[in-house]
């Protein structure tokens, strides 16, 4: 029986296509190779046998069509190959009608699910919502089942210029709500630019998916165009890590990447080779849910550890609790805990803003990017409590005092150094049993007066900072506090690394913020790429900030195109001091010569405004406040540009 053959208008006038010439056309889904030879109008599938050249980009050659790419000679009509060879074109009919041409499809039959369907639908049904990627030509099976889920409202994709941003942006969505995205990237130079946002994903213990297409399995250890051998490259950075066959458990595989990434907060990384991702699915084969699939998570910890730990908290005057990154979603029974005891508590770099700094027992960050609050606190203190921390050397929590650790991870527990009471458990379980054992019979100390001092001191000593003036622009610490008056009060803030970062992490004030930071690696570039994240995330319901030096905006520069693209309403303020501070500063430290950390910026804010998005540019320190406000109040992407003195940190 035939089938019913529909008629596509592929070039409004015949004219348009001159005797001798060849043009790609497209009709429907199909790509069309149009000829115009002898006065005839021809159609053929626009794909060369040979190696799949786009005919309609080649020539007419003494009679025949050449394909562009090899010189492989086909009838423009017929789509004989001359020679006898028996390799062909397949044709299409034409017609001609009030002088446009017409190309007859024949009546589609109904879709055959793949393999990319079944895998796609077990990735949102098992909550994986969001996708930062690039399309190309060895991932369009994954891409074309992405689609139809979009089309559904169960997918969420956002394309970007530089799939390093991608895996940033899917990190720094991990790292705010604890629930993993994908990152998404074509065979070769697409999935290795995901790598650095993967390792970030990583080493800071968030859950992250990153899909790659790979080059046809037949090719394979040939050294194809784009082969590298995925899994072998990511077997370090993925706890997860597989290609996608034809006989895979399809949706098996899924769920396991999946529940990988959850389950051991880490990074899981699957390849599709192209013609596996475009395959016909198995009869048997359908999308799987979560259910019964995860365990809770509200393990106690041992007995005699939590005996152990109350008999240091029976016998502490002065306690001290450190949090952690770790802890960020424990934070109301710590705070909690913490008003029980009378007890400082004392966060991480990582953990800036899981505390208010306007709460009364706050003492702020502690370590290289922290104030003194902090540190006095910690060295006065006759008992330290630890939630979630990693006991980075970045931090400084010291070993000479008494210690407990909690933690969900029992190697991060005495992972450098033994500590007194080591607790394996959920941390918020935990501290349920650490308070109703103590039922308020500690001893211990208000240090809530003491406190209020120290934050008294450091503020005038920041006051007077604030005052100090360079030949070459504004101090930094002058644009940190300015963003503390204005930036809105729950907003999210993704920083980036250097110089920029540490005065964020001494001088800005938080109050019920949420701040994203490449913690352990400690990459360049994160802060914008991380926001956008954040804002897929929660961009609907909070402020999005980010906040960086010029060299690390200069990484992906271009992403201010996809939040305009997007409508993504963050707000980036960047200093621009013409330098990589934090490196001419440690070349110093060392006692060597400032080399090459100079940098020749654009007008960051002209460029923002070239994109489309809101670009303002401030020299002096009485614009600050207005410029941000301006920034604020702007409903769409928009740039703070400051020129900063690199001397004033």
């Amino acid at each position: 029986m035939n089938k019913k053959v529909i008629w596509h208008k592929v070039l409004s006038n015949k004219k348009l296509l001159p005797e001798g010439r060849v043009k790609s056309v497209a009709a429907k889904r199909h790509d069309i190779c149009l000829t115009h030879v002898k006065g005839v109008f021809s159609a053929l599938d626009n794909k060369c046998p040979h190696q799949g050249g786009p005919l309609g980009e080649g020539s007419i050659e003494n009679g025949y069509l050449r394909c562009p790419w090899h010189g492989w000679d086909f009838d423009p009509c017929t789509g004989k190959a001359p020679g006898g060879f028996d390799d062909r074109v397949k044709t299409y009919p034409v017609k001609e009608k009030d002088g446009a041409i017409y190309v007859g499809l024949e009546e589609e039959n109904p879709r055959e699910e793949t393999v990319s369907d079944v895998m796609m639908e077990t990735m949102v049904n098992w909550g994986i919502d969001t996708v930062f990627g690039m399309v190309g030509h060895s991932n369009l099976g994954v891409a074309d089942a992405m689609k139809r889920l979009e089309e559904k409202g169960k997918l969420k994709y956002f394309g970007i210029r530089h799939e390093g941003a991608a895996s940033f942006a899917a990190s720094g969505y991990a790292k705010l709500t604890g629930k993993p995205a994908a990152c998404f990237g074509i065979a070769g130079p697409g999935a290795t630019n995901m790598y650095t946002g993967m390792w970030d994903a990583k080493v800071d213990r968030v859950p992250l998916l990153a899909l790659s297409g790979q080059v046809n399995t037949q090719v394979l250890g040939t050294g194809a165009f784009q082969e590298v051998d995925l899994v072998r490259a990511f077997a370090f950075v993925s706890e997860f890590n597989h290609a996608v066959h034809p006989n895979s458990n399809h949706s098996e595989l899924m769920a396991l990447a999946i529940k990988h990434a959850i389950v051991k907060r880490d990074v899981s990384h699957l390849t599709f080779p192209d013609e596996v991702a475009f395959s016909n699915k198995t009869e048997k084969s359908t999308p799987q849910t979560p259910e019964n699939r995860i365990t809770p998570f509200n393990i106690s910890p041992p007995k005699e550890m939590v005996a152990k730990a109350i008999g240091f908290l029976n016998n502490s005057e002065r306690p001290v609790i450190i949090v952690g990154h770790g802890a960020r979603f424990s934070m109301e029974r710590i705070i909690s805990f913490a008003e029980s005891l009378n007890c400082p508590v004392i966060t991480t770099f990582k953990a800036k803003g899981q505390i208010s700094d306007q709460h009364p027992l706050s003492c702020g960050v502690l370590g290289r990017s922290g104030t003194p609050i902090a540190s006095w606190f910690m060295n006065e203190s006759d008992l330290i409590m630890v939630f979630g921390a990693s006991f980075s050397n970045h931090t400084g929590i010291t070993p000479k005092k008494p210690i407990i650790q909690v933690d969900f991870d029992p190697m991060a527990l005495s992972k450098f150094h033994k500590v007194d009471v080591a607790l394996w458990g959920e941390i918020s379980e935990t501290i349920d049993i650490l308070s109703r054992s103590i039922n308020d019979k500690t001893t211990t100390e208000s240090q809530q007066e003491e406190i209020a001092n120290r934050w008294s001191i450091w503020r005038a000593e920041k006051t007077n900072r604030l005052h100090d003036k360079g030949d070459l622009g504004l101090s930094s610490i002058a644009v940190v506090d300015a963003m503390s008056q204005v930036v809105e009060d729950n907003a999210v803030i993704a920083v980036d690394v250097g110089n920029n970062t540490y005065s964020f992490g001494r001088y800005f004030e938080t109050k019920q913020q949420t701040i994203l930071m490449s913690g352990y690696l400690g990459s360049i570039g994160f802060a914008l790429p991380a926001a956008m994240g954040a804002w897929a995330a929660e961009g609907h319901q909070r402020a999005i900030w980010s906040f960086s030096g010029d060299g690390g905006l200069g990484q992906y520069l271009s992403e201010i195109t996809t939040l305009v693209k997007y409508s993504m309403n963050i707000k980036h303020v960047v200093l621009n001091n013409s330098e990589l501070g934090k490196i001419s500063k440690e070349q110093r430290t060392a006692e060597l010569d400032v080399w090459h950390t100079s940098l020749h910026n654009p007008c960051f804010a002209d460029f923002a405004n070239n994109c489309g998005a809101l670009g303002i540019k401030v020299t002096l320190v009485e614009e600050l406040v207005p410029a941000l406000e301006k920034l604020k109040a702007h409903q769409g992407p928009g740039l703070l540009e400051v020129i900063t003195d690199p001397s004033l940190i």
